[in-house]
């Protein structure tokens, strides 16, 4: 029987020749991962037809291996958080000591134990994916998928047996695969899918790059006792995150052991017989048994280039915005106000940065002393134009690294890069970005009717979460009669770092870019009560953004222990737009961390669009 799609509320007819068409299926998925998969059921309980195809498994992916579940349970969020649970007792093992526990002070760690017990895990998962589409209805075939045309499909399969399909409806879910950055010597570095399944456990670990998968490496291999240098290209990690967390993400990094280099970026590999040999071009030279690259703008709430295609990307949208971009020339009348904000920031750059970048940093701080304080970071880290890595000074251009452009992540030099290669799609006429990322609408529609795309392999937001979102959202709009659209607003994002760091909402940088009028920052720093025994100097800090006009919150951030656990509850009173009296008239509960979220009532600081703070009143 030929369905009806509503979008915007309006019957769209199929033509004649589609409405008496006989399909193999009403919906054919290439991909089984999470969006995939998910996609997949709730099509098929909606009354669906559904077929889906997917790679053989295999923990480390390629173009012609992957697995049901996908990059998050084979190879992504899950394998990771099982190793940050890991890494978590090293520290703990300390703290235990002032509570009490006499421990022996060798205390032996067992890698490949643990290696194998992630492994199980993930076989685990795998299966119960399958039998998740299994119970849906769905038909799985294992084997390549490709497009061969509007309603056609080629599975390949592991024989070499190549089936054809016809469908109604076919959606891409083929998500994206972690590259190696283009340096000589590259092939001796590993990726994250490699990082998951060492077979010996580092004792001397460097990682190039700047986002949460470099960030979160970097605190399980540190946790489990290796000596980490982590490298990156701007003054601070986390990059597109709030500055003022940044900034704590890194002295917590740092007090936990891990050697920051802030703007320096690595050149060249070489192998000899005592390891990896590094070099950078600061000159530097050091040797380490592993080299992770974990470069790329891997800020998920950065990737909003297939946004902006489809429209998404509005005034109160977190996306690839360059923020506070005003001249310095321009800057130079709030120069008396700014001297003591000055002041602030450059404390906290030497608090951040240690001793590897405070030279540097210092330096290009004298060099632009006009600069307003709030944006003196980002200034710094933008000095460099972001699409060509030209550095500009002195009328000379001077080639850099920089954040890695759409072309760099398109040839495979930089970050993840979409699954989209293996697909016939340009053949078939579907629209890619840039990067290789599959162009979609507001309903994750492509150009062709009958073609759509969910998850990563469309470079929105790329979060398994926002995967499902999107997942769903396609089967309510195709099968249902329901025309939905993903709502990217008010999307929680944690960084399993240790201790963890997690937000919801605006930054204060991007409420500042949308505002109106002045914002409201509040702010607290304190001592984990399990700190006060243990003696581990590491504070938690939160931070609540609020729209000083209509009191709503607009954003809000933690980096302490359960951070995630508390932004989830979090988000949902942003997303139901509660306000900063909501959140002061809520009881707390005691004692816990989460309850300060309901007791700052003090403003640390009101700022102006214009970046110039103002005296609290």
């Amino acid at each position: 029987m030929a369905r009806k799609m509503l979008i915007d509320g309006e019957v769209n007819h199929t033509n004649q020749v589609e409405e008496e068409a006989h399909f193999d299926f009403d919906l054919f998925v290439i991909g089984a991962g999470s969006g995939g998969v998910r996609a997949a059921r709730f099509s098929a309980n909606y009354g669906a037809k559904v077929g889906i195809c997917e790679l053989p498994f295999h923990p480390i992916s390629s173009e012609v291996i992957g697995g049901v579940g996908g990059t998050c349970v084979i190879r992504g969020c899950v394998p990771k958080k099982i190793l940050v649970y890991g890494a978590n007792f090293g520290g703990e093992i300390e703290d235990a000591k002032n509570y009490g526990w006499e421990l022996n002070e060798k205390v032996d760690y067992n890698w490949k134990k643990l290696l194998q017990k992630k492994t199980d895990e993930i076989i685990r998962l795998n299966g119960i994916y399958k039998r998740l589409l299994s119970n849906a209805g769905v038909k799985l075939y294992e084997g390549e998928g490709k497009i061969v045309g509007p309603n056609e499909v080629e599975v390949t399969q592991l024989d070499g047996t190549k089936l054809r399909y016809s469908a109604k409806h076919i959606l891409i879910a083929t998500g994206s695969r972690a590259q190696r950055l283009a340096i000589p010597g590259q092939e001796l570095a590993i990726t994250s899918d490699e990082a998951l399944s060492l077979e010996d456990l580092p004792k001397r670990a460097v990682v190039f790059g700047g986002g949460y998968i470099a960030v979160e490496f970097a605190s399980i291999w540190r946790g489990m006792g290796a000596t980490v240098d982590l490298f990156f290209r701007k003054e601070l990690p986390l990059r597109g995150f709030d500055d003022e967390m940044r900034a704590v993400v890194a002295r917590n990094l740092e007090g936990r052991g891990i050697n920051l280099h802030p703007r320096t970026n690595l050149t060249e590999l070489t192998k000899t017989e005592k390891g990896i040999k590094i070099y950078t071009d600061h000159k530097e030279e050091l040797l380490a048994d592993v080299v992770l690259f974990a470069t790329g703008n891997n800020n998920p709430y950065a990737c909003y280039e297939g946004l902006q295609y489809s429209g998404l990307l509005k005034q109160n949208a977190i996306g690839r915005q360059r923020i506070c971009r005003a001249s310095i020339a321009k800057k130079q009348e709030q120069k008396k106000e700014l001297r003591q904000e000055k002041e602030r920031i450059d404390l906290l750059l030497l608090f951040c940065l240690g001793r590897s970048g405070v030279e540097m940093c210092l330096k290009e701080e004298n060099e632009h002393s006009q600069t307003a304080p709030n944006a003196q970071i980002r200034n710094a880290e933008q000095a460099r134009d972001e699409d060509t890595g030209d550095e500009v000074g002195g009328g000379v251009k001077k080639k850099r690294f920089s954040h890695p452009s759409s072309e760099e992540m398109a040839s495979g030099r930089a970050g993840r890069a979409p699954n989209t290669k293996r697909l016939n799609l340009e053949a078939v006429g579907v629209e890619l970005d840039n990067a290789g990322a599959v162009k979609v609408d507001e309903y994750s529609r492509t150009n062709i009717p009958t073609i759509w795309a969910v998850g990563d392999v469309t470079n929105r937001m790329n979060l398994t979460p926002v995967a499902l979102m999107e997942g769903t959202c396609f089967a309510k709009t195709v099968f249902a009669g329901q025309p939905t659209k993903p709502d990217y607003n008010h999307i929680p994002c944690a960084v399993f770092s240790i201790p963890p760091f997690s937000v919801v909402g605006l930054s204060e940088e991007q409420a500042l870019e949308q505002a109106n009028g002045d914002v409201l920052v509040f702010t607290s720093s304190f001592n984990p009560m399990k700190n006060t025994i243990s003696g581990r100097q590491e504070k938690t800090v939160m931070k609540l953004v609020v729209n000083a006009e209509t009191d709503k919150v607009l954003g809000a951030s933690m980096c302490g222990p359960d951070a995630p656990e508390v932004m989830q509850g979090i988000a949902v009173a942003l997303k139901c737009g509660a306000t900063k009296q909501q959140f002061d008239s809520t009881v707390g509960i005691h004692p816990s961390a989460a309850e300060e979220f309901v007791t700052m009532r003090s403003v640390t600081r009101r700022v102006t669009a214009s970046g110039k703070p103002k005296a609290n009143t």
